[in-house]
């Protein structure tokens, strides 16, 4: 196996930014929406249900609140969502590229801020004194709007990536070695 090779197997030997591009954004774009859902799920049980914010805790905080209680549930979509925007970067050539960075250096941020409360949750010392744990940007917006923004705004840039590696330029398709150039149509 040559170098290039063994560069572009990847994760465990996967192809990921290669033969198994399109497959692995396929899977990566359901654990976002799974993470939106989580999320629209509690403002709905916060504006439309007029449930209290505590008891708001999203689909999967339902059943098994201590997910939400201890942050395991948001912090695990944030590393994963991490994770996997790293590991599928290397298929997105020319203006996908940077769209998708743009959604990777946004993720970096929205992680720390998981890792913060998840860090703040498991040694009981909360940031800035507060009675809960609590974000950076938490200190100057509500916790649920605020993470409504973030994954707003990590999402936007990842459909833009998305939109434009599935119709990429002549010179784009040009430079593609995933999966995705055989779907994609020219622009």
């Amino acid at each position: 196996m040559t170098l290039s090779e063994k560069r572009d197997t990847g994760f465990l030997g996967l192809d990921l930014n290669g033969s198994r591009h399109r497959a692995a954004l396929q899977i990566f774009l359901v654990i976002v929406v799974a993470h939106w859902a989580e999320h629209l799920v509690q403002a709905a049980q916060i504006w439309v249900l007029g449930w209290s914010r505590p008891e708001a805790r999203g689909v999967l905080g339902m059943p098994f609140p201590w997910l939400v209680e201890k942050e395991w549930l948001h912090y695990g979509y944030a590393l994963i969502m991490l994770v996997g925007f790293w590991l599928l970067r290397g298929g997105f050539v020319g203006r996908a590229r940077s769209w998708w960075t743009a959604a990777l250096l946004i993720q970096v941020w929205h992680h720390l801020e998981h890792l913060l409360l998840l860090l703040q949750s498991l040694t009981g010392t909360h940031l800035a004194g507060q009675p809960v744990p609590t974000s950076i940007v938490q200190l100057v917006a509500p916790r649920v709007e605020l993470h409504l923004f973030y994954n707003a705004v990590v999402f936007l840039p990842m459909v833009v990536a998305m939109y434009l590696h599935r119709r990429p330029r002549a010179d784009e398709l040009a430079r593609m070695r995933c999966s995705c150039r055989q779907v994609a149509h020219v622009h």
